[in-house]
C-alpha cells in the first residue's frame, strides 16, 4: 500500500490476535513497529516473529491505563526510529456475558479503564508527536458491539460505543492538523477473546442466544489478518481522505 514503507508505528495489545496480525502486516509493508503489550512473553514472541521474517520490531511493556507507561511507549518509537507515523490503539478485554445488574463495579471500572480510557491515554500521547513530525494516522479498535446493542455485554458495548464517539470527536479536532483518526469495528474474529467466550461456563444460562453473536452473512468468523489489512489501508495514502469513520469489518453483520 502507498505511503507505509519506511514509517514507524506503535500497536497496543500486539502480543496476540488482531494486534499481532496488525504488527506483522505493518512490518510486511516496511514499517518499523513498536510492539506494546502488558504481557511480556506474548509481546516478545510477536517481535521475534517479525524479526525472523526480516522485519523491524521493538517490544515495550505497556499498560494502556497508565499515562506514564503510554508516554514511555511513544518515547521508544521516537528514540528508536526517529518519530511516530501510525498507531493502532488496539488493547482491550472482554470479561464475560452477564446481565447489566449483575456486573461487578470493579469489573466495570477495569474494562472501561482498558477499553476506553486506554484509547484516550494513547491518543493523548501519540497526537502531539505526530503533529510535531508532520502528521500521521491512527486506528482505534472498536467493535460491532460499539455500533449496536448486544445483551449481556453492557460494559463492553458501552466502552466500544465510547471508542466510536471518541474517534469521531478527535478526528474533527485534528482534521486540519495532519492526523487522520479512524476505527475498525470487528465482527466475530478468531482471537483469544473469542476462544475464552466459547469456553465460558455460564453462556447457556444467559437470557439471550450466543448464536446471535456469531451469525454472519458470510457464514464464518474473521481471521485477525483480515482486520490487519483494513488497519493498514486506513493508515496508508490510499485512505488519505478518510477520517472520523468506524469501518465495520464483520462479514456483512452490519448490513443484515
Amino acid at each position: 500500500m502507498r505511503g507505509l514503507d519506511g514509517k514507524t508505528a506503535v500497536v497496543t495489545g500486539a502480543g496476540s490476535g488482531i494486534g499481532r496480525a496488525t504488527a506483522q502486516r505493518f512490518a510486511e509493508e516496511g514499517v518499523s513497529v513498536v510492539i506494546a503489550d502488558i504481557d511480556t512473553d506474548s509481546g516478545h514472541k510477536t517481535a521475534k516473529l517479525i524479526d525472523d521474517d526480516g522485519g523491524e520490531a521493538t517490544f515495550v511493556e505497556a499498560d494502556v491505563t497508565d499515562p506514564a507507561s503510554v508516554e514511555a511507549m511513544v518515547d521508544v518509537a521516537v528514540d528508536t526510529y526517529g518519530g511516530l507515523d501510525f498507531a493502532h490503539n488496539n488493547a482491550g478485554i472482554l470479561t464475560s456475558f452477564e446481565d447489566v445488574t449483575d456486573v461487578d463495579e470493579a469489573a466495570w471500572d477495569r474494562l472501561l479503564d482498558i477499553n476506553l480510557k486506554g484509547v484516550w491515554t494513547c491518543l493523548r500521547a501519540e497526537l502531539p508527536v505526530m503533529v510535531e513530525h508532520g502528521g500521521g494516522a491512527i486506528v482505534n479498535t472498536a467493535s460491532e458491539s460499539g455500533l449496536v446493542g448486544m445483551p449481556g455485554l453492557a460494559s463492553y458495548s458501552a466502552s466500544k460505543h465510547g471508542v466510536v464517539g471518541l474517534t469521531k470527536t478527535v478526528a474533527l479536532e485534528y482534521a486540519t492538523r495532519g492526523v487522520r483518526i479512524n476505527a475498525i469495528a470487528p465482527g466475530p474474529t478468531e482471537t483469544n477473546i473469542a476462544t475464552n467466550l466459547k469456553m465460558a461456563d455460564d453462556v447457556e444460562s444467559l437470557p439471550f442466544s450466543m448464536d446471535a453473536m456469531t451469525e454472519v452473512p458470510m457464514d464464518r468468523g474473521a481471521k485477525p489478518a483480515e482486520m490487519a489489512g483494513v488497519v493498514a489501508f486506513l493508515c496508508s495514502e490510499d485512505a488519505s481522505y478518510v477520517t472520523g469513520h468506524t469501518v465495520p469489518v464483520d462479514g456483512g453483520q452490519a448490513a443484515d
